[in-house]
């Protein structure tokens, strides 16, 4: 039984939180899940929802933060979920990394400086001149 104002307080901010920190946990499952099935839509999609469900939780923390001492499960929670979301932004940098130097392998930067700004190659692909305008169709 709560005996104190401040016992129940710290009981209703721990309530409080979990919901927002939930949501970041979620779309961080989410967002794993998608990357896994390497499905484009689904990545664009809860990536976006995880960076709104972060700002809640930083809104949310920030504000108990304010009123008093955060719980420390709870923080422990919030920083091993931002340790996942920095986590995740690694491997995605590598993928593309490794993924550049794939198309650098298959297509020279001197025969792609040659094909110019030509939306397509003979080989379908525009080379270096596509990788700079992020992939985009120049019409």
């Amino acid at each position: 039984m709560l005996h104190s104002r401040i016992e129940i307080d710290a009981v209703g901010q721990a309530a409080a939180l979990e919901q927002p920190l939930k949501a970041v946990e979620d779309q961080l499952v989410a967002l794993g899940s998608a990357l896994h099935r390497q499905d484009t839509a689904a990545i664009d999609q809860a990536a976006a929802q995880l960076h709104a469900a972060l700002a809640a939780a930083v809104e949310h923390f920030t504000r108990a933060a304010r009123q008093g001492p955060v719980p420390a499960p709870l923080r422990q929670r919030l920083a091993l979920a931002s340790g996942q979301v920095a986590a995740q932004r690694e491997a995605l940098a590598r993928a593309t990394a490794s993924l550049d130097r794939a198309i650098d392998v298959l297509i020279p930067r001197q025969a792609a400086a040659g094909s110019g700004s030509a939306v397509y190659a003979a080989s379908g692909y525009g080379g270096l001149a596509d990788r700079r305008n992020g992939g985009a169709l120049l019409a």
